[in-house]
């Protein structure tokens, strides 16, 4: 340390310790509201007094000092418990739950929240980069170089998209503990993932919808197929789809809830959205074949007497309880195996949006029927034009400049 150098009284005081760094300490105002001694550390006498600086500069503006002493950990199950569970959607708290489990704790769970810096979390980042590639190329623990550096290869690949949702888990994390004044600013802000490129979404054409629409005519769902076909519905927002929602004699239909498997059991949720509510016109077509199912749903609750569980729901099981996603997604396979399609059950809501598109509506009208939150996703996931199409308009602009 330099000699003769000495700070003025209150400004505090740079002392070397025993193990050859240097200890910087001052009087500061925490986040608790308690004015308390604050240690900062540096390698030199210049970096201590430079986070001492730091620490005055911050005491000066007002803002508090955090005094947490809490692990990554630590943190991360207290935003859990509450704020997350409280305030989120059921599935959305799982969603967070198993990613703080899964990646979050066994990456950073054993840093100091007070004191994680934007680097450790760039390196984490890159090393669960470097462990989906690992998967990805079949590399091999100790027999190719390239392979990451962790003990253990990861099982399953993650996707880019899965990185970006870890990133954000933790970004949300730790901009709440700053709200909270557990820490001044968000390091996870600072560090950039890649944003994955989404394919566009593949609909069924106008002829083959038709077809597959005969084919399923007489099957007990053929009104839900009806839905995802004409109105661009969603797997839970059909299954969790009320007759009360439903009026035939206006013909209008109001998407208010959502079917999720949360925690091992189905359960009725709202909307994640705001603009995932809307209330729908209903094509003659989807007002012809809720009608029949109606009908058929009376028989249905006959047939199966004391049995029978009601629960209002437009498309239940065979005795009125929630409908199992994946019995749908099972219905849907002999209709795909007969046709040769590739196409999920979740194409069929891309098909009401791509032949809405190429019929012409404008796109924020089917941004509405649709419920997507943005006009980018209408146009950047579903609008994507034919080669036929391209051709068309090329050959307007020929005519137009010859």
């Amino acid at each position: 340390m330099p000699r003769g150098r000495r700070n003025p009284n209150g400004a505090g005081s740079i002392t070397l310790r025993k193990d050859g760094r240097y200890m910087a300490a001052a009087y500061v105002t925490t986040a608790s509201g308690v004015r308390k001694r604050k240690f900062v550390y540096g390698k030199t006498w210049d970096e201590a007094h430079e986070k001492l600086v730091e620490l005055h500069s911050m005491e000066h503006s007002g803002v508090p000092i955090p005094d947490t002493n809490s692990t990554v950990a630590q943190y991360l199950r207290y935003w859990l418990a509450e704020e997350v569970k409280p305030n989120r959607r059921p599935k959305t708290y799982q969603g967070y739950e198993s990613v703080v489990r899964t990646h979050l704790v066994p990456g950073l769970g054993k840093k100091k929240i007070r004191t994680l810096r934007a680097q450790e979390v760039r390196a984490w980042v890159n090393r669960v980069r470097i462990e989906c590639q690992c998967c990805k190329h079949g590399w091999d623990q100790g027999r190719d170089e390239k392979c990451c550096t962790v003990k253990k290869c990861c099982n399953a690949t993650l996707s880019p998209r899965m990185v970006q949702v870890i990133h954000a888990v933790l970004r949300n994390a730790l901009q709440h503990a700053v709200r909270e004044e557990l820490i001044t600013r968000n390091v996870a802000k600072l560090v950039q993932v890649t944003t994955p490129t989404y394919g566009t979404g593949q609909g069924l054409s106008a002829p083959m919808a038709k077809l597959v629409l005969k084919e399923l005519h007489e099957h007990r769902m053929y009104a839900l197929y009806v839905l995802a076909m004409t109105l661009g519905m969603r797997r839970g927002e059909l299954l969790g789809l009320y007759w009360d929602a439903v009026d035939l004699e206006k013909g209008t239909l109001t998407v208010a809830t959502n079917l999720q498997r949360v925690g091992g059991e189905l359960r009725i949720v709202q909307p994640k959205t705001r603009t995932s509510v809307r209330t729908l016109p209903l094509p003659s077509l989807a007002a012809r074949a809720l009608t029949e199912h109606r009908e058929r749903q009376a028989q249905e609750r006959a047939d199966a007497g004391m049995e029978w569980r009601e629960h209002g729901l437009v498309f239940p099981s065979r005795i009125g309880t929630p409908y199992e996603p994946d019995n749908l997604r099972r219905s849907w396979g002999p209709v795909r195996r007969k046709f040769g399609l590739t196409h999920r059950f979740h194409d069929l809501r891309h098909t009401c949006v791509t032949l809405l598109l190429d019929l012409g509506v404008p796109p924020h009208v089917v941004m509405q029927i649709a419920g997507h939150s943005d006009l980018d996703v209408t146009m950047g996931v579903y609008a994507h034009a034919s080669l036929d199409e391209k051709r068309r308009a090329l050959e307007k602009l020929d005519e137009a400049l010859c």
